[in-house]
């Protein structure tokens, strides 16, 4: 990954679909020590974490490491899911916060000089083209190293860099937590 350690970067976390991917490959992230890696690369004016919440549940399992990243140096940009019911009458879940997490690459735009972008969603390759546009240094960072790529080809094809998790695992990432399940008795 080529930071110059001149550039401010910031860094922009689609919390969903990091989550999926660390997990893909088998790593959890160690947040603490992604802030430090990219610290120490570059000033780091600012990292983003974007993800959606259901409100109405009594405890969710992603409210302690919002409040951790909260407190710990990260920006937590948040919005409640909006739940369904599909046409087989399945409960569904979406949150999707790529509006919210575009607009914000484009306000904070002329205060950073390389955006490094947490996703491997295609729907982000206009924001990385029209920040490219705007004289910005842009990497993705995603994997390419399960059975099927979790980034999209458009989206890696228009990035300046690529960083796959598995990759950037070896230094922020921690083996995955394995809990034995026990059969009720």
């Amino acid at each position: 990954m080529a930071i110059d350690p001149r550039e401010k970067i910031a860094l922009f976390i689609d919390g969903a679909n990091l989550y999926a991917t660390s997990k893909a490959v088998g790593t959890d992230i160690d947040y603490r020590k992604l802030l430090s890696e990219f610290s120490a690369k570059a000033y780091l004016l600012r990292a983003n974490y974007y993800t959606a919440l259901v409100e109405d549940q009594e405890y969710s399992s992603i409210r302690p490491l919002i409040d951790w990243l909260d407190y710990n140096g990260y920006t937590v940009i948040t919005k409640p899911a909006k739940e369904f019911t599909d046409a087989l009458g399945r409960r569904k879940v979406k949150g999707n916060m790529d509006i919210e997490l575009t607009v914000d690459a484009l306000e904070m735009a002329p205060y950073y000089d390389h955006l490094v972008l947490f996703s491997g969603d295609g729907d982000f390759t206009a924001l990385v083209a029209a920040l490219q546009r705007k004289g910005k240094r842009v990497t993705v960072v995603s994997t390419l190293t399960t059975s099927t790529p979790m980034i999209s080809d458009d989206l890696r094809r228009q990035a300046d860099f690529f960083l796959d998790v598995a990759e950037l695992a070896k230094t922020v990432g921690r083996p995955q937590v394995h809990r034995p399940v026990t059969p009720e008795t």
